[in-house]
């Protein structure tokens, strides 16, 4: 029997090493308040030094959605020191081969690494890094935050001026609540968004059409009918992947793209989210 155990244990072993990282899904999900636009979301890239033909199948997978924009929640990084990581100058080289507009935000690998470094050579590469900040694209807003581990996100600072409809990029979920917090309560979270001829601030006219994050990898292990077994949010298995529509905003978060701390997944499968 033990034999038997041994073998199957191998076996996923085999599948969360070598196969489930190396696929690749696409998710849909659709959202008619956005406006006529198709969007693709990815996050958490963590590409190794050796892993430059992932990212090229990566963008390439990207290209064939025909999106009109690429939305990314960050870390592109592998580690902590980026030791083990492509450098960010190589990644924006292939990232430049994305045939839509690309906007960011950072992840904590990313500015554990070096936030300035990779922040710059995006922009140099052609795309827009968010931090507490804000982008009209068409007749769409997006905003991004900074990462909640690793820097200082100002909700506020970032939907300062926005309108509807506005994406709100953020690389941790953990901010979903104290955006709702902000709203219910009516507090003025964009001096200039939502205000009436009285100048007071209609609270239903202060909330964000979509929410988007990623960082927790799905739980990146998970236990068929367990779910997840660790899940880097202090919500836990509650914010691991989907749709949450808990307040008056929704938001969706990724399983992401790449692994962290174990090179391994199980049931959760990389994916890029396509937004229609």
């Amino acid at each position: 029997m033990f034999k038997y155990f041994l073998i199957i244990f191998i076996l996923i072993f085999l599948w969360s090493f070598l196969i489930e990282p190396n696929l690749l899904v696409i998710k849909e999900y659709k959202d008619k308040e956005l406006g006529n636009i198709k969007i693709v979301f990815v996050s958490d890239f963590h590409i190794a030094k050796n892993e430059k033909r992932r990212l090229e199948r990566i963008v390439n997978v990207i290209n064939a959605q025909e999106p009109d924009l690429v939305l990314s929640g960050g870390d592109f990084i592998k580690g902590h020191s980026g030791k083990n990581t492509l450098p960010i100058e190589e990644q924006a080289e292939i990232l430049k081969k994305l045939k839509a507009p690309m906007i960011t935000v950072l992840g904590n690998h990313d500015r554990w690494y070096d936030g300035e470094r990779v922040r710059s050579v995006l922009e140099k590469s052609g795309i827009t890094v968010l931090e507490n900040s804000n982008i009209k694209f068409g007749n769409l807003y997006i905003a991004g935050v900074e990462d909640l581990q690793t820097g200082f996100p100002d909700i506020k600072k970032a939907l300062e001026g926005t309108k509807s409809p506005c994406i709100l990029l953020s690389h941790s979920p953990d901010i979903y609540y104290d955006l709702g917090a902000e709203i219910n309560t009516g507090v003025n979270i964009g001096v200039n968004r939502g205000a009436n001829k009285e100048g007071n601030f209609d609270v239903q006219e202060e909330k964000v059409e979509l929410i988007l994050a990623g960082h927790v990898h799905g739980g990146q292990i998970c236990i068929p009918f367990f779910g997840a077994v660790i899940v880097p949010s202090k919500y836990g298995v509650k914010f691991a992947k989907g749709l949450i529509h808990e307040t008056g905003n929704k938001m969706f978060i990724t399983k992401g793209l790449g692994t962290s701390i174990l090179p391994l997944r199980f049931c959760s499968v990389p994916e890029i989210v396509v937004i229609n």
